[in-house]
């Protein structure tokens, strides 16, 4: 690439990712050049400065038209825009979570815990806009090994430890699936453009091509379902919740997780749309439905049905996380209209509820030395305003109308039922799956206003613990109540008939 064609691209475009970058290399230098005795935590609000310049340019970007750049592997469209604002917004909380991060033995590399948190964010923006094949895969390997070394941060806690080398291996091996699928499609396209590959791959006519495109589409998906852990490839997931820093497990579960099916609906979407399945009566991703509708199915019952006998906070919220992986897999089975907006509303209130819920539960371990569910006992004598709070969060998740999670669940349930054919089976385990959750997800608030305090001191929240929660509440009730606020805004600022446009 001569240094004209290099100085022709919309640079732009990638204005938030350049931000991210040179925010998380500033962080590391001055980790780096700090004596050791200086307090490392002045570097989160650095972090947190860049995410919200990355934010500005990323909202001032809405309007702009879809721009593709470096020979088509980048896009910067309505779903790119979408899901990096989902990826900045949540971003921005955790740097609030982690700058009042204090375990029982202590952070030692507290410096490192910043930028590699930026490192992450930035391979999970990469994706978003990615088109192509490699670019997909780096974005994914920078986010996956960023996240291995903050999951076993804390060096001198066993659990930590235990729970970085699962992740690394579960990891290594999705990872290794996923490649091995894409390898297929390579092979069947002789391209690595996601669009390109379409094209190609439409034109698959023949038996057997058309079987290979099967098994790479099974295997990209197999793969990819241990970094939303679905079942049965969620084996990794309670452990490393539970061994990993509050911070970087909220992390996991909120910006990782959206990673996941940012790649799957870029990724499936666009490969598979005009790809026929074998026999050639239906399309592929199609044809591929009654599979992803098992994995959904079993992720939902298993997830909440495990759950239940769950006392680690942790864990619990680990289950509920895999449960939740289940009924985002469920639009991407009904493939219907309203596919992209239910997906992105669920994620954006998944963000609000569970992040709100880390929060208060970093609090509340730092103050019992426990991650117990006892942890919460007694909290309403001892805080109430804390209590009411996390009952919010708690009544979200369990899908309470008023509250954002219903609305989220109610039109993932709607998109299902009206999509040809119906699938009424699944949408009766999403209600089964619903109503296991209100046995643990009560048992919480039980503890909160039924049991006794075993200490009654007062609880302090830090500055940024409180602006986390304050903000989540008041987006899981306003977006429960008038949820049209957001949808506008979502039909308003993006137009998805441009994530299929070359």
């Amino acid at each position: 690439m001569d240094l004209e064609t290099l100085l022709s691209y919309q640079w732009g475009a990638m204005a938030p990712e350049f931000v991210i970058l040179g925010v998380a290399t500033l962080l590391s230098l001055l980790d780096l050049f700090m004596s050791k005795d200086k307090d490392r935590k002045k570097l989160a609000w650095v972090g947190l400065g860049g995410i919200i310049i990355a934010l500005i340019f990323l909202l001032g970007q809405l309007n702009d038209p879809v721009t593709i750049i470096l020979h088509e592997t980048y896009r910067l469209d309505s779903f790119a825009k979408a899901f990096k604002l989902i990826f900045l917004v949540g971003g921005a909380f955790v740097f609030l979570i982690a700058a009042s991060y204090e375990p029982k033995e202590g952070l030692q590399d507290r410096g490192e815990f910043y930028y590699l948190f930026l490192t992450a964010m930035l391979g999970a923006m990469m994706m978003a806009s990615s088109a192509d094949l490699i670019t997909l895969y780096v974005g994914l390997e920078l986010l996956s090994l960023s996240s291995y070394i903050l999951v076993g941060l804390r060096k001198k806690n066993k659990q930590s430890n235990e729970a970085a080398l699962k992740y690394v291996i579960n990891g290594g091996i999705s990872t290794a699936i996923t490649l091995f699928g894409m390898s297929y499609i390579y092979g069947l396209s002789g391209s690595t453009n996601l669009y390109e590959i379409s094209n190609q791959l439409g034109g698959l006519l023949t038996g057997e091509l058309q079987y290979i495109a099967s098994i790479a589409f099974l295997m990209m998906f197999v793969g990819l379902s241990f970094k939303i852990a679905a079942v049965p490839f969620q084996m990794w997931a309670p452990d490393v919740y539970q061994g990993a820093p509050t911070p970087v497990t909220a992390f996991l579960s909120v910006i990782s997780k959206t990673a996941g099916f940012v790649i799957i609906l870029r990724l499936f979407v666009v490969t598979f749309i005009q790809a026929p399945g074998i026999g050639g009566q239906l399309p592929l991703i199609v044809s591929m439905q009654s599979y992803l509708a098992v994995i959904a199915g079993v992720t939902i019952i298993i997830g909440n049905t495990i759950a239940l006998k769950q006392h680690n906070m942790k864990r619990l919220f680990a289950y509920s996380s895999i449960a939740h992986a289940g009924y985002l897999i469920v639009p991407f089975v009904a493939f219907s209209a309203f596919m992209f907006e239910s997906i992105w509303f669920y994620l954006i209130a998944y963000l609000f509820m569970n992040l709100g819920a880390f929060a208060l539960l970093q609090v509340m371990i730092k103050q019992s030395d426990s991650e117990d569910v006892t942890a919460f006992a007694g909290l309403y004598e001892r805080s109430p305003w804390l209590a009411i709070l996390m009952s919010i969060f708690i009544l979200s998740l369990a899908g309470i109308p008023g509250t954002m999670g219903f609305i989220g669940k109610f039109n993932i349930f709607v998109g299902i039922l009206t999509a040809r054919p119906s699938h009424y089976m699944l949408a009766a385990l999403m209600m089964t799956g619903t109503v296991i959750s209100y046995f643990y997800y009560f048992k919480i608030m039980q503890q909160m206003f039924f049991r006794r305090a075993s200490q009654v001191t007062a609880i302090k929240l830090p500055v940024g613990i409180t602006v986390v929660v304050v903000l989540c509440a008041l987006g899981t009730l306003l977006f429960g109540i008038l949820p049209n606020v957001a949808m506008d805004f979502f039909y308003e600022s993006f137009n998805f008939t441009d994530f299929f446009s070359q």
